[in-house]
């Protein structure tokens, strides 16, 4: 009987946990550091207050993100060390979670107040590398997008 005891009061406290935290497990997101705050994507529907979509539609886009094969050639840069191995990695930790980050999402439909991001390899108003098996095209362009208050005005000043 005791241990039964004890583990219901466990479970209200590892609810507790699971939504404060958003996840189940502590693996970091993709995230730009940006002076003392971040920019990360969501990983519940309850942290984005900003959400940005997808278009394959240049006319409907309000944002064109252009695709770009050298990083030198990118306003930004997404990499991984592909060629390190997974031990000899070092350990490295997503942004630090305050109360100043901001969190991003991938909305499934288009709103008119939300950004829409148009990905092509014609110029844009941003231009984008990645080369990465972590991070997919959408999610750093959605980061870099969350990042922007407006196009034309992205200043980073650490990723």
């Amino acid at each position: 009987m005791l241990h039964f005891r004890m583990l219901a009061s466990a479970i209200p406290l590892l609810a507790v946990g699971v939504l404060a935290g958003g996840q189940f497990t502590s693996a970091s997101q993709p995230c730009i550091a940006i002076g003392h705050t971040s920019v990360q994507l969501a990983t519940a529907p309850w942290q984005a207050p900003q959400h940005v979509s997808f278009t394959d539609d240049a006319s409907r886009a309000t944002v064109r993100v252009q695709l770009v094969d050298r990083p030198e050639l990118a306003d930004f840069t997404v990499a991984d060390d592909v060629d390190a191995a997974d031990d000899a990695a070092p350990t490295r930790k997503g942004c630090p979670i305050t109360a100043a980050t901001r969190y991003v999402t991938i909305a499934s439909h288009e709103k008119a107040s939300e950004p829409v991001i148009y990905l092509s390899e014609q110029p844009g108003d941003y231009r984008l590398y990645v080369n990465s098996a972590k991070v997919s095209v959408r999610d750093a362009a959605a980061l870099l997008i969350g990042a922007a208050p407006q196009p034309g005005k992205l200043i980073l000043s650490q990723l």
